[in-house]
């Protein structure tokens, strides 16, 4: 499959123009310039609001000047993650596409379909005039990714339709009407400097290989998280050798399961050899648990150059103690929904920071507020029992699912009638900005949708080709047949 023959043309001429545009989340100033050009020239009501939340009008098509007003919605950022070993800049490098079969992938980035195929589904609507639909709205949120802080600012009376189409669901023929409330909790350990012995060996131990994916939608599969394996193996070397902790870095977002983490360490030169002994040992044992799932995990050993200073060792115990009992992974299941995730936990990421702090950043998600608040409680303890201080982050809320929603009964019809099957109706465990809406918009009527993605938030993320043409039938198909306001 050529990239010139993708269908639809339109939705893959825009996500392709997409890809050229930098947009990390909170730097999303290119993308919005962007877009305010396109509405400029397709001559279309055009608001950015404090918050760089873009809104775009689009008039009904004739004879549909009586259906309701329909709000379209997906996020202008990206997770920007990369392989260690691709050189690449998101602040100025274009995403490098390619298609192996019928998925769509980039060079050793995240692809950004996440939720680029969404903004450019957005705006092949609003450039076709060919198409049927009533009034449209299509809005665009700045930095859904790393706090949703667009979906907080957004203000009443910014958009004014009661139904809105999310597009930023990642399961083609699935119809998610509910998703997981959030909050981050991030633990702080000061530490003092110690000297090292001399005559002692430096070397730098990592986790590397390891899939990743989306701390809410990819968090029951059982994946390797990096930082957990990495401190499970630093802890028994502490419990059996006069180690010295001198680095530590794992993991980077906070809605992505690690894939990679480090240490640096020093030890006695006599116990080099038995340190990558345990160490092959340990990578036995994780082929053993891992292996049908985590194919291309790595276990490394390096020598490095002498440091002066390491973490005193009192903080040490106590970081490595505290990251082996702070939880990660599935917490529990939804007794309502088979199948779902009600609550979980990410151990996101471990950082040496300036000056002399230790960053130990987690995610909490479930669709019970109170089961969302115990599991924070929980991090909470664990890391303040390890000597940190832990703030919360605000949080967000959850969407309650509606099964009457009259939309949902649109989007299912249209479903059956299209490919002569029934879409499943779920709930979702990760994030959306839904809750966020209905906070603000209380009458709002809520589905969330869009082709099918796997892999988001990894390089390894990647979209299936065939399941955009029938996401982009189906969406327009929602639009023709909304019923008219009576």
């Amino acid at each position: 499959m050529e990239k010139n023959e993708l269908k639809p043309a339109g939705v893959f001429r825009y996500f392709a123009e997409i890809c050229r545009v930098p947009r990390p989340s909170k730097k999303e100033e290119q993308m919005i310039a962007y877009l305010k050009a396109f509405g400029e020239k397709n001559k279309l009501e055009t608001r950015v609001d404090d918050a760089g939340n873009v809104l775009m009008r689009k008039p009904a098509s004739p004879g549909m000047e009586q259906r309701p007003t329909v709000v379209l919605q997906s996020h202008i950022d990206m997770v920007c993650e990369k392989n260690s070993d691709v050189q690449h800049d998101f602040l100025t490098d274009a995403i490098e596409t390619y298609i192996e079969g019928e998925w769509m992938r980039a060079k050793g980035t995240t692809l950004g379909a996440d939720n680029g195929i969404g903004v450019a589904t957005q705006l092949a609507l609003l450039a076709d005039q060919s198409l049927v639909h009533g009034p449209v709205e299509c809005l665009f949120t700045v930095d859904e990714e790393t706090g949703l802080t667009g979906a907080f600012a957004l203000k009443k009376g910014f958009i004014t339709g009661r139904i809105l189409l999310n597009l930023d669901s990642e399961d083609e023929g699935e119809l998610f009407i509910g998703c997981a409330g959030g909050v981050d909790s991030v633990g702080e350990f000061p530490y003092e400097l110690a000297g090292i012995p001399d005559d002692y060996y430096f070397c730098k131990i990592a986790v590397s290989g390891l899939k990743g994916g989306h701390s809410g939608a990819d968090i029951h599969l059982g994946l390797g998280n990096a930082n957990k394996l990495l401190n499970r193996f630093l802890y028994q070397s502490l419990k059996k050798y006069d180690l010295y902790l001198c680095e530590i870095d794992g993991g980077n977002l906070r809605n992505a399961i690690a894939r990679e983490a480090y240490a640096v360490v020093a030890l006695p030169e006599e116990d080099r050899h038995a340190l990558r002994a345990d160490l092959n040992l340990y990578a036995a044992d994780l082929e053993a648990e891992l292996g049908s799932i985590e194919t291309d995990l790595k276990l490394s050993l390096q020598s490095e150059a002498p440091r002066n200073w390491a973490i005193d060792s009192h903080t040490t115990q106590r970081l490595l103690q505290a990251l082996y009992v702070v939880p990660h992974g599935v917490y529990a299941m939804s007794h309502d929904i088979p199948g779902l995730v009600e609550t979980s936990t990410n151990l996101a990421s471990v950082k040496m920071k300036i000056p002399r702090l230790i960053r130990v950043e987690t995610s909490q998600r479930s669709s019970i507020e109170s089961a969302k608040k115990d599991m924070a409680q929980m991090v909470r303890t664990a890391l303040e029992l390890g000597g940190a201080t832990v703030t919360f982050s605000d949080g967000y809320p959850g969407w309650k699912p509606n099964p009457h929603s009259p939309i949902l009964a649109v989007a299912v019809d249209s479903y059956k009638r299209l490919f002569g099957v029934e879409p499943q109706v779920k709930a979702i465990h990760a994030g959306l900005e839904c809750g966020l809406f209905l906070a603000k918009y209380p009458a709002l009527d809520m589905i969330s949708f869009g082709p099918t993605l796997r892999g988001v938030h990894s390089p390894d993320e990647c979209m299936h080709i065939p399941s955009v043409e029938r996401f982009w039938r189906h969406l327009l198909d929602i639009l023709a047949h909304v019923p008219a306001v009576s």
